[in-house]
C-alpha cells in the first residue's frame, strides 16, 4: 500500500484531534474530487511498518490528546490496500485503547465485498459514498455530498 499524506495532528477529518492517513488508490474517481493526486495505487510514498510505528506512537503522545484515527484517501478500501488498512486497524485497536476510527470511502455499505466488511466491522465511524458534485454541500459536516451517509458503529 502506498499513502500520499500522514498528519499527526488534524482537527478536520473527524470528531476532536486526531491522526490522519490519506492512503493512495481510488477506483471511483469522482467528478469533482479534491483529492485526485490520490487516485494511483502508488501515489506517494510506501506505507511501511516504520510509518504504522509512528502512527501508533502519535495517538499514544500525552502532550496531546488524541481521539483517534481517521482513514481517508484516495480510498482505504480499495482492493490493494485491504490487508494493511486491516493490519493497522487492528494494531490500533490492541495498541491504543480508547481510540476511535473513522473511515471514509467511495463504496456504500452495500457494496461491501466480505474483506472489505471485516475492515467496516472495526471502524467506529464510516462515511461511506461517491462524492457526487451535483449533490456538493459545503456546509455538511465530515462528507461532501449529500448522498454520502455518515455510519456510527460504536
Amino acid at each position: 500500500m502506498y499513502y500520499s499524506n500522514y498528519y499527526p495532528i488534524d482537527v478536520l477529518n473527524g470528531e476532536g484531534t486526531r491522526c490522519t492517513l490519506f492512503v493512495s488508490g481510488c477506483i471511483h474517481q469522482c467528478k469533482g474530487c479534491y483529492n485526485q493526486s490520490t487516485w494511483s495505487v502508488t501515489a506517494g510514498s510506501p506505507f511501511t511498518d516504520a510509518v504504522a510505528d509512528q502512527i501508533i506512537e502519535d495517538l499514544q503522545d500525552p502532550r496531546v490528546k488524541k481521539q483517534g484515527l481517521s482513514l481517508t484517501g484516495g480510498d482505504p478500501l480499495h482492493p490493494n490496500n485491504i490487508n494493511t488498512v486491516l493490519r493497522l486497524i487492528k494494531r490500533v485497536k490492541k495498541e491504543c485503547v480508547g481510540k476511535d476510527i473513522w473511515l471514509w470511502s467511495g463504496y456504500t455499505l452495500n457494496e461491501l465485498n466480505t474483506e472489505q466488511q471485516r475492515i467496516i466491522d472495526l471502524v467506529d465511524v464510516f462515511i461511506d459514498g461517491k462524492f457526487e458534485l451535483n449533490h456538493a454541500d459545503l456546509n455538511l459536516k465530515w462528507r461532501g455530498s449529500k448522498n454520502q451517509v455518515i455510519y456510527h458503529f460504536k
